[in-house]
């Protein structure tokens, strides 16, 4: 399973950025897809998921609302749109896939992982 992810960059505070997640396409038709964060001295943590089939989404408590997650099936690609960005959401972004709803939001569970991506938003 290969996961390639871009998009990162330097943005302020209440600024917005997307990135994306390209995927194989066996990869892509038939696994959850999701995003993790990592900052600096921190745990990954499960920041969204994404069916499919696109039809159902979560969102960790911290982003609900500002972050949304969608997957175009013509290009192989999940995207994360990031709104109203905080400091605090300064972190190496990273998306992954899994084959199943349950795990694609555990860290030591999920089956494939893309490089990160650096998202530095300045205050």
């Amino acid at each position: 399973v290969q996961l390639q992810a871009s998009g990162g960059g330097l943005v302020q505070a209440g600024g917005s950025l997307r990135l994306s997640c390209e995927a194989s396409g066996r990869t892509f038709r038939t696994f959850m897809m999701g995003w993790f964060r990592q900052a600096p001295g921190k745990e990954r943590e499960f920041v969204g998921a994404i069916t499919p089939s696109g039809g159902s989404t979560r969102y960790a408590d911290a982003v609900k609302g500002r972050f949304t997650i969608s997957r175009d099936k013509a290009k192989n690609t999940m995207y994360l749109q990031m709104n109203s960005l905080k400091a605090e959401d300064t972190a190496v972004y990273y998306c992954a896939a899994d084959p199943r709803w349950v795990t694609i939001s555990v860290v030591s569970q999920v089956h494939s992982w893309g490089q990160g991506t650096q998202v530095t938003v300045s205050s």
